[in-house]
C-alpha cells in the first residue's frame, strides 16, 4: 500500500516491480501441466498423451468454473477487514467450505455422467477410453482439496497476505510435480501416477494449511473458528451472486480451451495430442502476462476510488504497453527454444514433426493475446463484471462459429487460427466496453 501512497504516476518500473512477485507463483501452475504433459509424452504411445489431454482438459474445465470461491472470498474477506470484523471474515470461510464440500459431493455424483458426456464427445478408442475413466476415477477425490484450497488462496489475498497464497500455490504445485515425477517414472503407473500425485499433492497442501490457518486466525484476530449460526439464507445467497459474472465468464473461457481439445479429438488422437503440447506454450504464457492484469487490478480500483482519470489513464498505457513487451520477449524465447522443448516433451516423431508444422502459431500468439489479458484485469480493477461477462460471451460464440469452419477447411491450422482470432475478439469487445469506466470519473 506504500506504492500507492507515495505515486500518482504509476510509471513503467513500479507496475513491473509490483508484477514480479506474481510471476513466480503464477509460474508454478503453467509448470504442473508441462510436467504432466512431458511424462505422458514420453512413454511411447499417444494413447497415454490423449487420455490425460481429455479427462485433464474436462476436470480443469469442471474445477476452474467454481473459481468464484476465490473471488466471493476475496471481496467479502477484505470488506470485513477493513471493518476489523473478524468474526465476519470466520464465517466466510466456513460457509465456503460448506459450498466446497456440497459442490464436491455432486461432482462425484455425477461423475458417470461425465465419463459417457465424454465418450459421445470425443468418441476415444477403447484403450484411451479405460485410461479416461482411471484419471476421472481418481481426480474426482481431489475436488474438495482443490475447491478447498480456492478458498483459502482467496483468504490470504483479502486480507493481503499475497506471499501467503503464493506460497500456498507454489507448494501444491511443486509437490504435484515431484509425486506426478516419481509415479510415473520411478514406479511406471502412467496416467494414474500422474493422477495421483495431483490428489497427493492436493491433500497434503491442504492439510499443512488448515493447520497453518486455523492458528493463524487464532494469533492475529484472537477468535476461535466456531460453526456456529452458517446457515443463513441471504449470507449463501450472496456468496454465490456476487460474483456470479465472473463465474459466468469463467465457463465460457474454460470451455473455447475444451472445445480446442475437441475439435482436435475429431482430426485424431495424433493432433489431439499435439495440441495438448502445443496450448502448454499458451498457458505458460497466459500466466506471465496475467502478473500484470492481477497486480494493475489494485492500482485501477485505486485510481477509480480517487476519481483520478489521468492516473488511471497512466495505469492502463503503462501496464498495455508492459504486457505487450513482455508478449514479444515471450515468443522470442519460444522461438529460440521451441524445438529443445518439443524434443522434450515428447519422443514421439510424428508428434514432433507435426509441433513443428504448427510453431508459428505459438509464435504469434503471446503478444497478440497480451491486450486481453491485460484489459481484464483493467476491468475487474473497475469492478466492470458485466462488460467482462458481455465480452466473453460475445467472444466465444464467435470463436465457435469461426473455428467450426476453418477447422473443417484448414484441418488443426484451422483451430489454431481460430484461438488467435478469439483473442482478437476478447480484446476489441473489451475495448467497446472500454468508455463505461471512464464514466467512473
Amino acid at each position: 500500500m506504500e506504492l500507492f501512497k507515495s505515486s500518482s504516476k504509476f510509471s513503467k518500473k513500479q507496475i513491473f516491480l509490483l508484477s514480479i512477485p506474481v510471476f513466480f507463483s503464477n509460474l508454478a501452475i503453467p509448470l504442473v501441466g508441462i510436467v504432466d504433459t512431458g511424462l505422458m509424452g514420453n512413454l511411447g504411445e499417444t494413447k497415454y498423451l490423449a487420455a490425460t489431454s481429455i479427462a485433464s482438459s474436462v476436470m480443469t474445465m469442471i474445477i476452474v468454473s467454481f473459481g468464484f470461491l476465490r473471488s466471493g472470498t476475496v471481496g467479502i474477506v477484505a470488506q470485513a477487514y477493513g471493518r476489523s470484523d473478524y468474526r465476519e471474515i470466520i464465517k466466510t470461510l466456513l460457509r465456503n467450505l460448506i459450498i466446497a464440500l456440497v459442490l464436491s459431493f455432486l461432482i462425484l455424483i455425477f461423475t458417470p455422467l461425465i465419463k459417457h458426456v465424454i465418450t459421445i464427445l470425443f468418441s476415444p478408442s477403447d484403450e484411451t477410453e479405460v485410461l479416461v475413466n482411471t484419471y476421472l476415477n481418481v481426480r474426482v477425490f481431489s475436488v474438495p482439496a482443490e475447491l478447498i484450497i480456492f478458498i483459502m488462496v482467496g483468504f490470504y489475498l483479502g486480507i493481503q497476505k499475497t506471499k501467503i497464497s503464493s506460497l500456498l500455490l507454489i507448494i501444491l504445485s511443486t509437490l504435484n510435480i515431484v509425486f506426478s515425477s516419481l509415479l510415473v517414472l520411478t514406479f511406471n503407473l502412467n496416467v494414474f501416477g500422474v493422477v495421483l500425485g495431483t490428489l497427493i499433492a492436493s491433500y497434503i497442501t491442504l492439510i499443512i494449511f488448515i493447520f497453518y490457518t486455523y492458528y493463524f486466525i487464532i494469533n492475529k484476530f484472537k477468535v476461535i473458528p466456531r460453526f456456529e449460526r452458517l446457515i443463513i439464507k441471504a449470507k449463501l445467497l450472496r456468496l454465490f451472486s456476487i460474483n456470479f459474472d465472473i463465474f459466468l465468464r469463467t465457463i465460457f473461457l474454460t470451455f473455447a480451451f475444451f472445445w480446442i481439445t475437441y475439435l482436435g479429438s475429431k482430426i485424431g488422437e495424433d493432433y489431439l495430442a499435439v495440441n495438448t503440447i502445443l496450448l502448454q506454450f499458451i498457458l505458460l504464457s497466459s500466466f506471465f502476462l496475467d502478473a500484470y492484469a492481477f497486480s494493475t487490478e489494485g492500482l485501477v480500483g485505486f485510481s477509480i476510488g480517487k476519481r483520478n482519470r489521468n492516473s488511471f489513464l497512466t495505469i492502463v498505457k503503462n501496464s498495455i504497453f508492459l504486457s505487450l513487451v513482455t508478449g514479444i520477449i515471450i515468443s522470442l524465447i519460444y522461438i529460440i527454444f521451441f524445438k529443445k522443448i518439443i524434443n522434450a516433451m515428447t519422443d514421439i516423431e510424428i508428434l514432433r514433426y507435426i509441433a513443428f508444422q504448427h510453431a508459428i502459431w505459438i509464435f504469434v500468439i503471446p503478444p497478440v493475446a497480451s491486450f486481453c489479458y491485460q484489459l481484464d484485469g483493467i476491468f475487474v480493477g473497475a469492478s466492470q463484471t458485466k462488460e467482462i461477462r458481455n465480452a466473453m460471451i460475445i467472444s466465444v460464440l464467435l470463436f465457435l462459429l469461426i473455428s467450426f469452419y476453418l477447422s473443417r477447411i484448414f484441418e488443426n491450422h484451422g483451430i489454431w487460427a481460430s484461438l488467435l482470432l478469439f483473442m482478437v475478439f476478447r480484446s476489441l469487445t473489451l475495448k467497446m466496453f472500454f468508455k463505461n469506466i471512464l464514466r467512473k470519473f
